[in-house]
This record gives C-alpha cells, structure tokens and sequence, in this order.
C-alpha cells in the first residue's frame, strides 16, 4: 500500500474533533505547521488550520484542496496553548484557532484600492444565520462582492447591528480602512523619570523573575497615578535586553490612546520594534504585524484581548493592564478570558505575568493573600502627589437641579471659575432611558427584547441596544391610548443638554458609544481634552478607562447606585472598581482633585471604602460574602444559557437539562433552570442552569454529560456554554 502525506487539520466549524487529510503531491513542499488550507467538509470547502503532517495511510481521505498561504500564521509551538483553551473552554479546537488567527488577513484578496470599512462574504462560507433579514443581507453582498460601511447604511438604514452581528458569527468578514496612528502625550519630553522606593522595589523584583527564566505570576496592585505604566515599560525593556519578546494587553485599545502613545514614543528612544494589534489598523498594515511577529522581527506587541493570540515564538514578558477588566471576557463565540489565558500561556512559555489593577479582582487578590502569585503593592502617586479627596452626597437630603445635586452643582461652578476640567459620569446612554406614559405607566418596550427602548432626543428615535431595533417616539400609549407619553430617567444625552442650560459659557463635550461611533472621533475627543479644549466632559463608564488629564481636578458620579443592586454576585465589585477608577481620573496633574458622588445609599460598604481609597477594607467585606455563599474564588462556576423562539419548548428544555445534570452531578451543585435577567433578546426566549462547585475538576467532568445533552436538543434551542461566567445578565 503507497503512503501519503496525512495532514491533521483543524477545521473553522463546529467540529469537536482533529480530521485527516491527504496532502496531494504538488502540496507536500508548500505546506509546514500553521499554515491556512482550504479543505472539503460535506459539500462545502472551509479554511483549516495545518497542525501536523506524517507519512501515512490516505485510503478513504479527501484532499486537501488549496494552500491559501504558505507561510505559517503560528508557531507549531503554540497548537498546545490552543488545544489547552479548547480543553478547559469545552470549545472547536478550530474555531478557537479562528478566534485568534486572523484568517480575513490571508484568506481573502481583498481591494487594495478600497478606502474605509469595507464588508465581504468569505469565499467558504460554513452555512447561513436563521434570520431572515441576515440572509438577505448576506445575498445582496454575495452578489455585489462586498460593500463599504458607508454603502451599506446607505441602502440598509437602521442595519449597523444585524451586520456587527454576522462579523461575529463569523458569516461576514469586515476589511477596515487605514486607522489612524496613536500619538503621545502632549506634555511628554521622552525622558525616563526616576522611580520612587515603591516603584524600585517592585521592577527589581520583576527583574529577579526574569533573570530566572521560569513562570511566575505577579500582582502589581498599584492607586491610580502611582506608575504602574513605568514599571510595565522597564519590564519591557528588561525582557529585550535579555533577548526575549514582550506582550502587552489592554482592556480596550480604542480607550487607551494615551498609554499606547507612550509605549510607542518609548520604545521607539529604547530601539525596540512595536506592533499594536487593534482593529483601527487597514488590513495590510494588520498583515504586515503579524507576520512581523511570526518572523521574529516584532519585540514587543500591545493590544486588546486577542492579542493573547500574538504568534510569538517564545515569550519573555506578558502584561496584563487593568487585569480587573471585564473587557477581557469575550462575551459572544469562543467566550474566552483573556487575562486568564494570558497566565496559562505564560506557563507553558516559562514567562513571566505582571497583572497591573488600581482594583484588582478579588479572584487575583486571595490568590496573593495565599501565596500562590507574588504581591507587589504601590501605595502613593507618583511625585508624592495626594490622592483626590471622595465626598457622598446623600441625594435623600440633597436639592436637586434635574440629575445635579447642590453640592456637585456649586462644585462645577468653582472648576469652571479657575479654568480647570471636570468629567461627569452617568453609566446611561441616550436621553432617557425610556418613555413612560404618565396616565398608565406603560413603558415602551422592545418587540424582540425583554427590555425598555433607550429614547434618542436628537436623532428623534426610540431604540433597542441589543437587537438595534429602532422606532420614531409614540405621541399616544399603545396601551391605553393616553398621550401624556414622557422621557423618563436621564442619559448621557439629557445630562450634556442639562449642563448646556446650567452653565451656557461652559464648553461641554460627551463622551459614549454613541457620540464616539465615527471612526477617529475618540482620539479627537482625547486630544481637545489633553489641549483644555474642554471645560466638562459628560461620559459613560468609558471616561473611567485610561485618561491621564493633568488639569481635571473634578470628577462627579451623577448615579452611583444604578449597578450596586443588580442581582449579581460582582456587582458590589464592578461598582466599587468603576467609582476608584473614574475617581483616579481627577488630580493627576500639580493641582488637587475633588470627587463628589451622588447616592442614596452613604452608608454602603462600597461607598465608604471608596471615600477612604480602601481596597483592603472593600475586599474583606467583600471576601466574606464569596465564601459564604461559595461563590469565585472559593468556587468554580458554569453557565449554560437555553436559547429558543418557543418560550414553552425553551423552558421544557433547561429543565430536561438540570434534571440530567442533578441525575450526574457529583460535588456540583445545579442552580434552576430559570429565566435570564434578559429573558428575551432578538426574538429568542432565554433561560439558563448555573453549575457551582468548589473544585474545577467535577465541574468540568459533568460539562462533558451537559455538551452530550445538547446534541440531543430540539432545532430550534440552542445552548451556549460560559466558563468562568463574569455576569448572568
């Protein structure tokens, strides 16, 4: 019997299994480990990921069809870290591999000449969405071979999120324009500042690790301002002077232009050669970093999670910003966490993890407490600069000027008096976030979602921020017919028009998703921002993330409550690191800051320790509730969530499927079934099982019976599996 090359390939498809191909002849010299082929499935042709190849037995194998590139897009030495992921994360090895591998790069010819977002079916497309409205839109672009974003909300208004949404599902690949470059900070001179006795100690102890050459896992708990990016930039350096490559991750890059800018400035004094891998890149300068990385010529990379992915050869160095963020949690296909993954490589690579929070997660801080990562600790600001000064409003006693209190409101008057900046936070999006009719009480809702249409004043529109359905106001209630329909609640929106009115001199910006949509405008915001450009700045959580403004000296949070009481087990700690983050913004320059945050609730553990800048107070109020109630890090959590159209047949389901499970379970206690917070989202009715357990191992071993359970599902349910879920919404 004649031997032929047999290739172990990782399929882009739902495939919980490696399939075997023959590698024809006139393929054998073209393709090595990692690189992209073209191979049959079914009647289809799908890419594949090249894993290995040994002479062996083809009988009965289909071909491989095409070599779509010869070059690798990986390093053989990263299918373990890959085949890890797919292990614990009960995940298509290669569909993990699609996550991170961007096959959109290599697999598509593209338009050279194209300018701006451009969207393209892929050439082996692995089925078709359910909607009808996504495969009429996956038509039109079929048969026009592709669109720019700016055709497309020109002949398909009101699509933007039915088209986000194929990107995700994979069913469209999107081409980007030329982004543009992250500049430095204005007030930066290049230089190396001296470190202070905190900072020195926690760089020599990196360094230490380093020169070990051995796995090693470190918390660098830091108050904002203290200098944690200067010890992330020696580290980085160090690692090059000892001939290895460096990976930096952010929560979002988009957010971060001023940190990114400074590694770049950096690093380019240091002769270090830098990639950053964020989506505002066009397409070939995307290529070209990551073959520069493949081949060795990239020392060190920056960007958002899956850059986790980042085809290093070896890794001296991985630093993870803002380790606390829940960015790093992909939230939709391969629901990885970067962070955690950023750990599991660096153990395989013998690297070296500096985790970096002002908050850290409470997972991260036990795990210091016990020993099991190296605590490294930055108690002041850098220059010995005094942390702001927090005051509570108490919004029972406190008169009111619409969302402002007297007290931010006088607070805003002074700021504006001595030229300074303020930032104001109200975590809601829009005008209002709905329209209430005052005869009924009926609130507008959603027909595809179980929530509330967010109304847009500007753009005179009522509109859903999951399935983008978008609606004009309703004069009259469709409930009972009354026509004393009225905003009700303040956004983002509202507050800005508010401060207009209140302070008409002011130069008042916003900063939100909505207001930062166009491609350029957050950078745009940034630097009017970085030149005093503007007096208030109105934003949503994002202002929180990353700004270093040395003439902000107030922040005010309007809202302080609206996520405390959200039932989540991480909602206290997503309020308390939001409220210390987005406080840190203020005095970060010579001047003092002040904080005022409007709540009803003063007397919260969560507020008083943000008062006291007390992370170590916050987290033993905090640490005693997990360990009651068992919940990370005392325990290990999965969440299965039912999806179907038919409410009765969904909910019949999730109970099949908690019956089974209670039937297998050992050591893990099963949660429902119930209704999701969101009970219904794009039309589908959602209910889901919560697994809870004190060890890993049973949890996993009885996600195998779950992923069994799910092949025997109704057509029109399905199921999504979360590890390590970081919110139950």
């Amino acid at each position: 019997m004649t031997e032929s090359f047999v290739a172990q390939v990782a399929v882009a498809a739902p495939l919980d299994k490696i399939l075997s191909y023959v590698v024809p002849a006139a393929l054998v010299a073209t393709v090595r480990p990692g690189c992209l082929l073209k191979v049959p499935l079914g009647r289809r042709i799908v890419y594949g990921y090249l894993l290995s190849q040994a002479l062996g037995c083809g009988e009965g194998l289909k071909e491989v069809a095409e070599v779509v590139d010869e070059a690798p897009l990986f390093p053989s030495g990263m299918t373990a870290f890959f085949e890890r992921m797919a292990q614990y994360y009960h995940y298509p090895l290669g569909e993990v591999i699609a996550t991170g591998v961007p096959v959109g790069l290599f697999g598509h010819a593209g338009n050279p000449e194209s300018v701006g977002d451009r969207y393209y079916v892929p050439t082996a497309l692995a089925g078709l969405p359910r909607g009808a409205r996504q495969q009429e839109l996956l038509k039109w672009l079929r048969d026009h071979g592709g669109a720019s974003r700016r055709e497309l909300n020109t002949l398909f208004p009101g699509s933007s999120q039915v088209f986000k949404r194929l990107v995700e599902c994979g069913y469209l690949l999107m081409e980007e324009g030329p982004g543009r470059e992250f500049r430095p900070l204005a007030n930066s001179d290049g230089r190396r500042p001296e470190l202070s006795a905190e900072q020195g100690k926690a760089f020599s102890t990196i360094v230490t690790a380093l020169e070990r050459g051995l796995f090693a896992t470190f918390l660098l708990h830091g108050v904002t301002g203290s200098g944690k990016t200067e010890v992330y930039m020696r580290a980085v350096e160090e690692t090059h002077r000892r001939g290895h490559k460096a990976l930096v991750l952010v929560p979002e890059i988009a957010l971060t232009p001023q940190l990114v800018g400074r590694f770049q400035e950096r690093f380019s004094l240091s002769g270090l050669s830098m990639a950053v891998l964020h989506s505002g890149l066009s397409r070939a300068e995307r290529k070209k970093a990551w073959r520069g990385i493949c081949a060795g010529s990239i020392d060190v990379a920056i960007g958002a999670r899956s850059a986790v992915f980042a085809p290093f050869e070896r890794l001296g160095l991985i630093v993870v910003d803002e380790e606390h963020d829940a960015s790093y949690k992909q939230s939709e296909g391969f629901r990885y966490n970067a962070r955690d993954m950023a750990i599991l490589r660096a153990q395989m690579d013998g690297a070296t993890v500096v985790l970096g929070s002002a908050t850290p997660s409470l997972p991260a801080f036990q795990h210091a407490r016990e020993g099991r990562i190296v605590y490294l600790g930055l108690k002041e600001r850098a220059l010995s600069r005094p942390l702001p000064e927090v005051k509570l409003v108490d919004l029972t006693r406190s008169q009111r000027k619409g969302v402002l209190s007297q007290e931010l409101g006088v607070a805003l008057r002074e700021t504006l008096e001595r030229k300074e900046q303020s930032l104001l936070l109200l975590n809601r999006r829009g005008f209002a976030p709905f329209l209430l009719c005052h005869s009924c009480g009926t609130a507008i809702r959603c027909p595809n979602c179980e929530i509330t249409l967010t109304y847009y004043q500007k753009k005179n529109l009522l509109r859903c921020h999951y399935c983008d359905h978008m609606i004009e106001p309703l004069q009259t209630c469709p409930h009972c017919s009354g026509g004393d329909v009225r905003p009700y609640g303040s956004g983002t929106e509202r507050l800005e028009d508010d401060l207009k009115r209140l302070f008409p001199e002011a130069r008042v910006a916003r900063m939100d998703s909505d207001s930062m949509g166009r491609k350029g405008a957050y950078q745009e915001l940034v630097s009017r921002m970085a030149k005093k450009d503007i007096d208030i700045l109105v934003g949503t959580q994002m202002i929180s993330k990353g700004h270093d403004f040395e003439n902000v000296t107030l922040v005010g949070v309007v809202n302080a409550d609206s996520a405390l009481f959200l039932p989540d087990y991480r909602a206290a700690e997503r309020t308390f690191s939001l409220l210390t983050q987005v406080s840190g913004r203020a005095g970060r320059g010579a001047l003092p800051g002040r904080v005022f945050i409007q709540t009803h609730n003063p007397d919260h553990y969560v507020f008083k320790s943000v008062v006291g800048h007390d992370y170590e107070t916050f987290f033993e109020e905090e640490i005693r509730f997990r360990r009651e109630a068992a919940y990370p890090p005392f325990g290990f959590l999965a969440n299965l969530v039912l999806a179907g159209e038919n409410p009765e047949k969904t909910e019949e389901a999730a109970a099949a499927l908690a019956s089974c499970l209670r039937r297998q379970a050992d050591q893990v206690e099963i949660l429902g079934p119930a209704a999701c917070l969101l009970s219904r989202i794009r039309k589908k009715f959602r209910y889901q099982v919560v697994l809870k357990s004190q060890r890993r191992f049973p949890l996993h071993r009885l996600l195998k019976d779950a992923l069994v359970f799910q092949k025997n599902l109704p057509g029109n349910v399905k199921m999504v599996l979360d590890i390590d879920p970081l919110d139950m919404f």
